[in-house]
Parts: C-alpha cells; structure tokens; sequence
C-alpha cells in the first residue's frame, strides 16, 4: 500500500476539500496559516456543532458514532467524522466493542448549502470512507452527504473513479503543502462566496479588474 505520509505529517480531512475547491484557498489556510469568517463559513459551524453536540445511538440494529476521529495513511490525512452510522448486518461489516454482531459503516458528512456538481464534497466523504476502511478492515462502498437547504441526504457511491480521483487530489495537496508556496490569485465565480476573499485579493490577478474594482468603491 502506498502511503503519502506518517503519523507527525499527516494533513487535516479537510484540506482535500479545500484544495479541491480551489488550491490558493487550501495554501493560504494550511500553508501560510490564515482564516477567515463569512456566514458560509459561520452558517457550517453552527450546523457541524449541533451535530458533534449529540449523543450516540442505539437503536435495535442501528447504531450511531458522531466526531469519530479518523486516520488515513494512504491518503496521508486524519480528521473526524460527523457521524459514521452503523448497520447490523448478517454478511461482512466489523465489530464494535461492546456490540454483539457484525456492523456495517456509513459515513454521513454535513455540509451547509446545497448539492454540487463538483466532487468537493464527495472526495471528503470519500476520504473518511477509505479511513474508516483501513481502520476497520471493512469495505466501505457507500455513503451520505446531508446538505443544509434541502435538509435531505445525497446518497454517495464510493466507487473506483472516486478513489482514483480522491488519491490524485491528496498527492497534489501534500506537494502543495511540502512546497511551502502559495499559487497566485487568480479570480473565478468561486471568489465571490469565499471567506478568504479579502486575504488573497484575487481581482489583482487582473490589474484592470482590480482598478475597476477599487474605482467603483
């Protein structure tokens, strides 16, 4: 199995997420160290904090884990989990201490907004999958992103093209990050929602676009 990093360099779930939705955002947040708010920023916390707030469940052949920390060595990251459902089942799954049975892990991450065309969301998800597979020694062919809005569940198939994609996107970001450089600003339909929008100043990558900018204020 090829790893992309020990224990002491492993970069938070997160990151693949950031990177995948723009790379200057993920440098400026894991390399430089900058953060900043918005109310897409402030409107996820409040939902990921009712969320980590709750208790687990038991409930017959269900189960519930919420902020389940997670390791992945091959994608070279670790984080937690919102909440990673258990399923008894009568073929495959792990055990679980003090838990009679097999149990079948599904990963639910939450995410304010909307479903994306983009597979942002879906290489995080897929991230706490293949962490939860290494960790428990079960395949993990499924799972859910619960997105604010709509208040409803996006089934997730955890297939090939995922895990290809998910492995190609961690490599870029650890060399992202090992390089210590941040790319140039560089202005898309992405900025306009992004909470680092006033650190990374991407309208300077066009000056004319800049100048108009400042001009119109």
């Amino acid at each position: 199995m090829t790893t992309l990093g020990h224990e002491d360099s492993l970069l938070p779930l997160s990151a693949l997420q950031h990177f995948a939705y723009c790379p200057r955002q993920f440098a400026l947040i894991h390399v430089e160290q900058e953060w900043a708010e918005n109310r897409f920023t402030a409107e996820g916390q409040v939902l990921h904090r009712r969320v980590d707030e709750g208790d687990s469940e038991q409930r017959g052949d269900f189960h519930v884990a919420r902020s389940l920390r997670l390791v992945c060595s091959k994608l070279g990251v670790s984080g937690v989990a919102d909440v990673v459902e258990f399923h008894q089942t009568a073929q495959g799954g792990c055990e679980l201490p003090g838990y009679a049975g097999r149990w079948q892990p599904y990963p639910v991450e939450y995410k304010r907004g909307r479903s994306k065309v983009a597979d942002w969301d879906r290489i995080q998800l897929c991230a706490q999958a293949m962490a939860l597979e290494e960790m428990l020694g079960v395949a993990v062919p499924e799972g859910a992103l619960f997105y604010g809005k709509p208040r409803r569940r996006e089934r997730v198939v955890i297939g090939d093209q995922l895990r290809e994609a998910s492995l190609r996107l961690a490599a870029a970001t650890h060399a992202l990050f090992n390089s210590g450089r941040s790319p140039p600003p560089e202005y898309g339909p992405k900025c306009d929602d992004c909470s680092m929008r006033e650190i990374c100043v991407p309208d300077r990558s066009s000056a004319k676009t800049y100048l108009q900018r400042m001009l119109d204020t």
